[in-house]
C-alpha cells in the first residue's frame, strides 16, 4: 500500500509530504483546494499523461514520488515532468520508460474515477474477477499443461510425420548404399591406384625390365664389366677388400637381373581385370564424394546413419504413441474449456445480482449490471483481450451497465460517468469481497475520486459505509470526497486547503484527528468551523459512524 506520498511544484502544491496508512483515508477541503492535484499526482506514478501545464509556474518541473509497501517489499516510483520536454520516470531510484513504471504500478494502486487508470475495465481482469467468485480453473491449467507436455515431446522427436519418413528414406537409401559396396579395408583405394598402374602400363613396363636386363647382364653389360674388374685383381693381397666388395657386387647384380626377368615375365596384359579395378576405383570415388574424405570416413558415416535409422523407427513407434496421446489431452483440454464457461455462464448471473444490489444501496436505483460471456458484447467493436496470462477457454468477458432504468446495458467504460463508474467500482469490489470471503483482489491501494458525486443523505451514507467495509488492515482506500457523511466512515482524514505565501496560493494537506477533525466536518457541513451546532452535527456524524462500523465488524474512525 501507499505508504508516504511527497508531491513538488504540482500546481499550486510547492512541497507537500503525506505519511498514510491502512484503512480508509479521507481527503477533504473546499473546491480547489488542491484534492484533485493530490489525486493527478497518484495518476502520474500510475503512468498518467503528463502535461506540463501542470507545472507550478516559476518551477523547472513539478516531481511526485511514491512510497509502496508489498508484502514486506518496499516499492518507490517517481516521476518527473519538466515544464518543457518529456517526463521522467524512475522505478527504485533507476530511470525506466514511463511503460514500465505503469506495468509495476498496476499491481499497487487501482484508481475509479474520472481517470483511465483502473484495472477492472479492462476485459481480462473482469475474466479473473468473475473467475474469483469461484470457478475452478485447476483441471482447466492441469490440462493444458499436460497437452503442452505432449506437444514438447512430439516437437522433441525432430518433426512431423512426413519429415520423418523423408529423413528415413535418404537414410535407408545411404546405408544400403555403403553396405553393398563392401568395404572391409579402409586402403582398399591405396592398393587399388597401384594395381591399375601396373596393369595400364604391362607393355611399357616389359620393355622397361628388358631394357634393364640388357644392360646388366647382356654381353657387354654391367654383369661381364664386375666379372673383369674382379678377374683383374684377384690374389692382390693390399686389394682384397675391395675384391669382396666387387664379388658382393657382381652376386647382387646377377640377383637383380634374374628378378628383372621374373618380373617381366609376370607383367601380363589383362584387360578385364583393369576395367573391373577402375570400376571400382570409380565406385569409391562417388562414396568419398558423398559420404567421406577417405573410405575411413565413409565407413563411419554409414555406422552413423545406420544408428539413426534405428533410432527412426523406435521414434516412429513413439510418435504413434504420443499422437493418440494428445488426441485423448486435447479432448480433456476441450472438456475442461466446456467446464470452465459452463461454470463462468452460472456465476455471471450470481455476480450481476450481487452488484446490482450493492447499486442500489449507492443512489444508483434502477441500474443492471450483466455480465456476458463468449459472443460479440453490444458496443464492443474490437476483439477480445487475451493477455499471456489469460486463463479458460478464450472466452469473452465483459461487464455492462445500464445506469438508467429502460437503458441498454453496454461496457461499462463507454456508459458510465466518473461518478456512475466508481460507485459500480466500488459496488463490483465488495460483491467480489463478499463473493471470496473477504478478500475483494486487486492492487492493496484504491483510490475513489468522484464517488459520491451527485449524491447525498441516505445514499452518502451508504457509501461511506461501502468504502469502510471495502478498506482494512491489508487494504487502503483513499477516497476524495465533499460529502461529511463519507469522511466521517474514514479511519484517516486529511484535510487538504490552501493559504498565501510570499504572495503566492499554496496547497497544504494535514491529517485531522479529534476536535480538529470535528472542525473539519462541521465546515464540511455548514462551511463554519467555529458553529457549536455544524460541530454537533459532525460529533454525531463520526458516532453514528463507528457505531455502523463496530456492528459491522468494523473499526471506529479516529
Amino acid at each position: 500500500m501507499l505508504t508516504e506520498l511527497a508531491v513538488r511544484d504540482l500546481g499550486i502544491i510547492a512541497d507537500l509530504r503525506l505519511v498514510l496508512g491502512p484503512g480508509m483515508t479521507a481527503f477533504t477541503g473546499e473546491t480547489g483546494a488542491g484534492k484533485t492535484l493530490l489525486v493527478q499526482a497518484i495518476a502520474l506514478l500510475l503512468g498518467g499523461r503528463a502535461d506540463p501545464v501542470l507545472v507550478r509556474s516559476g518551477a523547472g518541473e513539478a516531481l511526485v514520488e511514491g512510497r509502496f509497501e508489498m508484502g514486506g517489499r518496499e516499492v518507490v516510483l517517481a516521476r518527473a515532468v519538466p515544464a518543457a520536454g518529456r517526463s521522467r520516470a524512475y522505478l527504485d531510484g533507476r530511470m525506466v520508460p514511463v511503460a514500465a513504471l505503469a506495468e509495476a504500478a498496476a499491481g499497487l494502486v487501482d484508481l475509479h474515477g474520472q481517470h483511465a487508470s483502473q484495472s477492472l475495465l479492462s476485459p481480462a481482469a473482469q475474466r479473473a474477477a468473475l473467475d474469483a467468485t469461484g470457478v475452478d480453473l485447476a483441471p482447466l491449467r492441469e490440462a493444458r499443461r499436460r497437452l503442452a507436455a505432449v506437444d514438447r515431446a512430439l516437437a522433441a522427436l525432430g518433426g512431423d510425420d512426413r519429415a520423418v519418413a523423408r529423413e528415413a528414406d535418404l537414410l535407408g537409401y545411404q546405408v544400403e548404399e555403403i553396405a553393398a559396396a563392401g568395404l572391409h579395408d579402409p586402403a582398399e583405394d591405396v592398393a587399388l591406384a597401384a594395381e591399375e598402374d601396373r596393369l595400364a602400363g604391362a607393355a611399357a613396363h616389359r620393355e622397361a625390365a628388358a631394357a634393364a636386363l640388357e644392360q646388366l647382364a647382356g654381353d657387354g653389360g654391367a654383369g661381364d664389366s664386375l666379372a673383369a674388374a674382379v678377374g683383374a685383381v684377384a690374389g692382390r693381397g693390399p686389394l682384397a677388400v675391395v675384391e669382396r666388395r666387387m664379388r658382393d657386387l657382381a652376386a647382387e647384380a646377377a640377383d637383380v637381373a634374374t628378378e628383372l626377368r621374373l618380373a617381366a615375365e609376370g607383367l601380363e596384359d589383362d584387360p578385364e581385370r583393369l576395367e573391373a579395378v577402375r570400376a571400382r576405383r570409380a565406385r569409391l570415388r562417388e562414396l568419398c564424394r558423398k559420404y567421406g574424405d577417405s573410405l575411413a570416413e565413409v565407413v563411419a558415416f554409414g555406422a552413423r546413419a545406420a544408428a539413426r535409422l534405428t533410432e527412426l523407427a523406435s521414434s516412429r513407434e513413439r510418435a504413434e504413441a504420443l499422437a493418440a496421446e494428445r488426441s485423448a489431452a486435447a479432448a480433456a483440454v476441450a472438456q475442461a474449456e466446456a467446464a470452465v464457461r459452463a461454470a463462468r455462464t452460472a456465476a455471471a448471473p450470481r455476480l450481476a445480482a450481487a452488484v446490482a444490489a450493492r447499486l442500489g444501496e449507492l443512489a444508483m436505483d434502477g441500474a443492471r449490471l450483466e455480465v456476458a460471456v463468449g459472443g460479440r458484447v453490444p458496443g464492443d467493436d474490437g476483439p477480445g483481450d487475451e493477455g499471456p496470462g489469460d486463463e479458460g477457454p478464450g472466452d469473452d468477458v465483459v461487464f455492462l451497465l445500464a445506469a438508467n432504468r429502460g437503458e441498454a446495458p453496454l461496457p461499462l467504460a463507454k456508459v458510465a460517468s466518473g461518478g456512475e463508474l466508481a460507485r459500480t467500482m466500488l459496488a463490483l469490489r465488495l460483491a467480489l469481497q463478499e463473493a471470496t470471503g473477504g478478500a475483494a483482489g486487486g492492487p492493496p491501494t484504491v483510490v475513489f475520486d468522484e464517488v459520491d458525486a451527485g449524491i447525498g443523505g441516505r445514499a452518502a451514507r451508504a457509501v461511506g459505509r461501502s468504502l469502510a467495509a471495502l478498506a482494512g488492515p491489508d487494504r487502503q482506500v483513499l477516497v476524495v470526497t465533499h460529502l461529511p457523511q463519507v469522511a466521517s466512515f474514514a479511519d484517516h482524514q486529511v484535510a487538504v486547503g490552501k493559504h498565501d505565501a510570499g504572495g503566492r496560493v499554496v496547497a497544504r494537506a494535514e491529517a485531522v484527528a479529534g476536535h480538529a477533525r470535528v472542525v473539519e466536518l462541521s465546515r464540511m457541513l455548514s462551511g463554519s468551523q467555529a458553529s457549536a451546532t455544524a460541530q454537533g452535527h459532525a460529533e454525531e456524524l463520526l458516532a453514528r459512524a463507528a457505531a455502523d462500523r463496530t456492528g459491522g465488524g468494523g473499526t471506529p474512525p479516529c
